[in-house]
Parts: C-alpha cells; structure tokens; sequence
C-alpha cells in the first residue's frame, strides 16, 4: 500500500497553514462585499474546511485506487465532479444558516461561479500531486519489490553453486578413491583421512560465504594433500603470494575448482611431472590469483575449458559483482593460465 505524503514529517501542519491562509484571504474578501463579520468568519471556514476535507477525500482515494489509463482525464473528472458537490453543499448550508439576510444571499449567488473555479483548481491540484506522488510511490515499491526478487533470486544461484562445489569435489575423491582401494590400500586410507579433514574444515565454514585469502589457501592444501595421494610425485605446487593479501576476503571454496581444473589439464593426459603454479598478490584495488599449469596442445583443449568448475566460478562472480570480465583464460606457449581478479569488499 503506498504511503501517503500526509503521513510525512511536516506534511500535516504546512496542508493545515494553507488552509488557514484561504480562510483569512477569503474573510477579507467577503468583507469588502459587505457581509458582516460573522457571516464572513462563518462562510470562510465552512467553505475551506469542506474544501480541505474534499481534498483529504481525494488524497485518500488516490492512495486506495491509483488509476492506470487515462489518469488526467480521471482527475478531471474528479475535480468537476467534487467542485460540483462541494458547491451544492456549502451554498446549501451557508443559505439554511443565513436566510433571512437578502444581501448576504446575493453575494453568495453572484459569487457561486467564483468559488466554482477556486475549488476546482484546488481539488484539481491536489488530485494532480497525489497522483503524482502515489504513482512514483508505486513505482518505487515496485522497483523495491524487483530489487528484492532479483536478490533472493542471486542468492538461491549462488547458493545452488555453492551446494554443487561440495558434491562435485566429492564424487571425484571417491572415484580416486575406489581407484587406489584395490591396487594401493593404503593410500586409499590415507586419501580418505584427508578427504575428512578437507570436508570437516568446509563445512564448518558452509554458512560464511566468504573467506581471507589465508583460509582459502588452508583448504586448498588439503584438497592438494587429497590429490598428491592419488598422482604422487607428479603432481608439484608452487604457491606464492604477498603476505599483505592474506587477509583480503574473496568468495568461499572459490580456488579449488581452478586448481582442480588446471590438475585436469595438466595431468590427465601426461605421464610426467607437472607444476602447477599458483600466485596471489594485491594490485590497486583488486585481488588477483592467476593459476598456471602445462599442457600438450596435441592432445587437449584448455582454453575451452569444461565440467562444472571454470562456469560456475565465472557465474558467481558475475552475481556478486555485475561484472563478466573478472576470470579470464589465456594460453602462453604451452601454460594454460586462469587469471582471477577480486574486487575488495571493504
């Protein structure tokens, strides 16, 4: 329900100062008709407190029922219409309680087509602010209503990402997992200690949808201990960073998926050793993590990239900062190189 500009701080005295000044306008006026003192404070105040409470009657309708076609020709119609009724009314009234003096009654007959005009501008302007005032009021509430919508609904997506992190990382685990169960048990076992440690420390920070740069490299140890069980000697790190951006907040679980990624790339289809590099530092106002890894051109596909890992981190961080242009993917030579930039938050 739109709110009334009435129910506004100061709104309520300024309408009932206005009305005021048309009371003592319209007294002296009368007076310099000739109509005694009386019948000027008595005609003054009848005519503009009907008056106000037409327009009060008008402010309110518009405030229950806000016309959407033809919206000036209604507020016409209105206006006449009120302007009409009104002066049926007060000239009604004001001869029940002035009768017996013909003077009186002749200017309020010769005055009829003035005080016909003056309250149809009144009703008139007053009909054309409120419109005004609820139509913005409604356009406002709608906008709020779409904000509001458009959030939730960002939130649902990346809560969605969020939940699929979890279960994409884990059913990888568990096949590398039942792979090593029959040829190497125990680094089977070992893989899955580490797996719990890695889930444990997640999932605690399920509900934080944001972490330092120092938490998300903690977790994206283990899930490199997890993966160096199942690849061994293969698979090397190098992880470096500026120690002033450990604290810098970036979206949860969001380098594992790239690091997972460039583990795909970079070891599926050889039988060497691979590098994968990982570097953060702070430039300006910006985060940026650039994760690096070799490939065979002859037998991959990287800059296409593939599975859930790449689009989703792509995804939410379009949703949490409207911008399409904060993972990028470049081929140098023979590295594939994601390159992240993270606005700061604060």
């Amino acid at each position: 329900m739109a709110k009334s500009f009435l129910s506004n701080k100061g709104t309520p005295l300024f309408f009932g100062f206005w009305w005021l000044l048309w009371i003592f306008v319209q007294w002296n006026v009368l007076l310099k008709f000739g109509v005694t003192e009386v019948q000027a404070i008595v005609d003054s105040y009848a005519s503009n407190i009907l008056l106000g409470a037409s327009c009060i009657l008008i402010i309110n309708n518009m405030r229950y029922y806000l016309p959407k076609h033809e919206k000036y020709w209604y507020v016409f119609a209105v206006s006449f219409v009120l302007s009409c009724v009104w002066l049926l009314v007060i000239r009604t009234l004001l001869w029940l309680i002035f009768k017996n003096d013909e003077h009186y009654l002749s200017v309020l007959k010769n005055s009829s087509t003035i005080r016909f005009g003056f309250a149809f501008l009144m009703i008139g302007c007053i009909s054309t602010i409120s419109l005004l005032w609820f139509t913005q009021q409604d356009q406002q509430m709608g906008d709020n209503q779409k904000k509001e919508i458009e959030r939730l609904a960002k939130e649902a997506e990346l809560y969605k990402l969020r939940q699929q992190l979890q279960p994409h990382f884990l059913f990888n685990s568990l096949n590398s997992i039942s792979a090593l169960t029959g040829t190497q048990p125990e680094k089977a076992r070992h893989m899955i200690q580490q797996l719990s440690d890695f889930l444990r420390g997640t999932l605690r920070k399920e509900d934080h949808h944001w972490n330092t740069l120092q938490e998300e490299l903690q977790y994206l140890e283990l899930y490199l201990d997890i993966e160096k069980v199942r690849f061994g000697h293969r698979l090397q790190t190098v992880i470096e960073f500026d120690e002033n951006s450990l604290a810098t907040k970036l979206p949860a679980l969001l380098l594992q998926p790239v690091v997972e990624n460039a583990i795909k790339f970079g070891l599926y289809d050889t039988i060497g050793e691979v590098v994968i590099s990982i570097h953060a530092k702070k430039i300006d106002k910006f985060l940026e993590i650039s994760v690096s890894n070799p490939f065979d051109p002859e037998t991959a596909q990287p800059l296409q990239g593939t599975g859930f890992g790449l689009p989703s981190i792509k995804r939410r961080l379009f949703l949490l900062f409207g911008r399409n242009d904060l993972l990028q993917t470049k081929q140098d030579n023979n590295f594939f190189i994601t390159l992240i930039q993270i606005p700061e938050t604060v």
